[in-house]
């Protein structure tokens, strides 16, 4: 699930094969993808996140049937995805999860190669940061810290230039979701057992 800057609400039906948007009441305005129709390379087989840039454009992480990413306009038009199965540059092994960071640049979770990969909007590789244990979700601090959790478990926080800055285990379980809210607490949804646990900053 993500929102963007309008409010609405993006989920992704994993196993349905869809992206569906939602307002915040609720209603359906848009479903992006066929309905229990898995394609190869095409959207969607089996979508893992969806994230959306300024001024509204759609990226979907596709993940567990492909090694894709697909970028839609912001009223939903299809307009390209790039990657496939591999270890390289550019390449995915499970892309997990994705976010635009307020750089504008596309971070994705490539879980099983280890890494998060780094492209611009237009889906060039930039970089990779690495020496993490299948991560699943990453979210991005006010202060432009982005914080990935990963399979250890462990919180990793990273500069945005890709400098490892910080390294914790501040759960029990893997993280499968991590979010920041607006006074700085984390949000880590865990899985074995189910639960989402709260993180309250403190002073140093």
């Amino acid at each position: 699930i993500a929102a963007d800057a309008s409010g609405r609400i993006l989920v992704a039906d994993r196993d349905a094969h869809q992206i569906l948007i939602f307002s915040r009441e609720g209603s359906l305005l848009q479903a992006l993808g066929l309905r229990h129709a898995p394609r190869w390379r095409e959207p969607f087989n089996h979508p893992t996140r969806a994230a959306v840039a300024p001024g509204g454009e759609i990226f979907v992480a596709d993940g567990y049937g492909n090694a894709r990413v697909h970028r839609f306009a912001a009223d939903g038009r299809y307009l390209c995805g790039f990657g496939e199965l591999g270890a390289g540059p550019g390449q995915f092994m499970t892309p997990h999860t994705i976010l635009v960071d307020r750089d504008g640049r596309l971070l994705i979770a490539d879980r099983e190669n280890d890494r998060v990969q780094v492209f611009a909007r237009d889906g060039g590789w930039l970089s990779e940061w690495r020496e993490l244990c299948r991560p699943m979700d990453i979210c991005q601090r006010a202060d432009g810290v982005l914080l990935v959790t990963d399979q250890v478990p462990s919180v990793t926080a990273f500069a945005p230039d890709g400098r490892r800055i910080d390294r914790g285990r501040p759960s029990p379980n893997g993280a499968h979701g991590i979010a920041v809210g607006p006074d700085g607490a984390i949000y880590l949804a865990e899985i074995a057992p189910t639960s989402v646990t709260k993180l309250t900053p403190v002073a140093r």
